[in-house]
Parts: C-alpha cells; sequence; structure tokens
C-alpha cells in the first residue's frame, strides 16, 4: 500500500531496454495505478518508437514513430514489408541516428541499407503499431523451416504456474535447424520436467513452437544491465548445464 501510495504520486513511468512483458506491464498497473509508457531505443538511434504520451499504450507493443523518425521493415532480400502482421527487420532513419562507429568503417557499412540504419530487431506491424519479435541474433530461432519468435515463446510460458522466470534460445540441431529450448526459474516449492511443460504447451502453442529441451537453473547469467544474457544460455545448454 505504502508503494502503491508513493507511485501514485509520480507523473510519468516509462519502460525500455528490453521487450516489457504484457504479464509485468499488467502487474505494474496493478502495484502502481500506472500504465507504463513502453518505447522502443538504442545508442545508435536515441528513442524511435514509441507509445504516445495521451493515448492508447498497448501491452506488448513499442507503438508508433516518433516525429521527425522515419521507419520501415525489411524481409531478408531487403525489400520493404508493406503487408500488416508480416515480420521483418526494423529500419530507422532520421537526424537522431548516429553517423558511424568510431573507427569500424566495415561495420558502420554493414549497420545501413543507403541512409536506414540497420537494427537488427525483428518486428511485425500490428493495427498500425509495432510489436517487437526480438533480436535477429538471439532471438529469432530458425526452426523445420519456420521463424520462431523467443518472445513470444516466453510470454506463453510466464503463465505456467511453476515458473517464475524463462527465457526461450535455438540451439543448433541437425534435424530441426535449430530446436526451441527453454531455461527456467522455478516458483519456491515447485517442480516442472519437460513433459509435463511440453503437455501443458499443446494447449497454448503451436507444436513446433513447444521447447524440446528444458534447463532449470537457480538464476539467469545477467549483464550489467540486468539483462539475461541468451549466449551465455545458449552455452550452457550445448555444455550440458
Amino acid at each position: 500500500r505504502q508503494m502503491s501510495a508513493a507511485c501514485l504520486k509520480m507523473r510519468l513511468m516509462v519502460s525500455g531496454s528490453a521487450a516489457l512483458p504484457v504479464s509485468v506491464f499488467e502487474k505494474w498497473q496493478e502495484i502502481s495505478g500506472h500504465t507504463l509508457l513502453e518505447r522502443y531505443g538504442m545508442t545508435e538511434i536515441g528513442i524511435g518508437i514509441s507509445n504516445p504520451l495521451h493515448g492508447e499504450r498497448r501491452p506488448g507493443y513499442i507503438g508508433t514513430p516518433l516525429p521527425g523518425v522515419f521507419s520501415r521493415l525489411t524481409d531478408d532480400a531487403g525489400i520493404e514489408v508493406t503487408t500488416e502482421g508480416v515480420p521483418g527487420e526494423i529500419h530507422i532513419k532520421g537526424e537522431n541516428v548516429f553517423l558511424e562507429y568510431w573507427r569500424r568503417p566495415a561495420e558502420t557499412q554493414a549497420s545501413f541499407q543507403g541512409d536506414w540504419f540497420r537494427t537488427g530487431d525483428t518486428a511485425v506491424i500490428e493495427r498500425g503499431y509495432y510489436r517487437i519479435l526480438g533480436r535477429q541474433s538471439v532471438d529469432i530461432i530458425k526452426t523445420g523451416g519456420y521463424k520462431v519468435s523467443a518472445l513470444e515463446i516466453e510470454e506463453v510460458l510466464r503463465t505456467h504456474a511453476a515458473i517464475q522466470e524463462c527465457a526461450v534460445v535455438g540451439i543448433e540441431d541437425p534435424q530441426w535447424g535449430e530446436r526451441v529450448c527453454a531455461a527456467v526459474v522455478l516458483k519456491t516449492g515447485s517442480r516442472l520436467n519437460l513433459a509435463d511443460l511440453r503437455q501443458w504447451a499443446r494447449e497454448k502453442i503451436a507444436a513446433y513452437k513447444i521447447p524440446g529441451r528444458l534447463l532449470v537453473l537457480e538464476e539467469f547469467p545477467r549483464n550489467a544491465m540486468g539483462k539475461v544474457t541468451k549466449p551465455a544460455l545458449k552455452k550452457m545448454f550445448t555444455n550440458g548445464t
């Protein structure tokens, strides 16, 4: 109650740095009385896309481009995606975009398509708002001919009664290309095995999105900003930790 009362005195609360789970959005709204304003940015562009200060702040979405910022989605061939619901890489253009990586001309060149900066993040546009599917390098899993968003699977797994936290990664597999693998931190006193998780997930998500491996951890490896370091998680699966 004390925290809720203190939160109500604040004018605005924002979320960024990583995709905001819908469950966290809703829980924080319940605790604080605030509707978090989620926005999207990175060092190279500052803040480029945001939910509105006044208007609908849609859970699970990062919003629309800010004034003066231009954005688009492109497919694997670099062609602009013009159909809603079709995934593509976010490209950003505008005076907010950085000039270059210091003394790294090759990396700078690879990061631009003309005037457009390639963010490396995959998203879809739905009802006018951008929704992040994840980083191409770690969050987009290519399995059995499908491109799967790890973030979408994580959103579902968080609703399991035994799971406190979860992270999904793709691990190289000779049959599937990559196998969907889930690492979880369980709630105190809870137990979970792969067979039970797969049975539960069959009613929630498509078969090709169901994790094929499960790793139960006490805590996740994180960087200085508190983000889960998925490359470290992938090594745990590879090393059989």
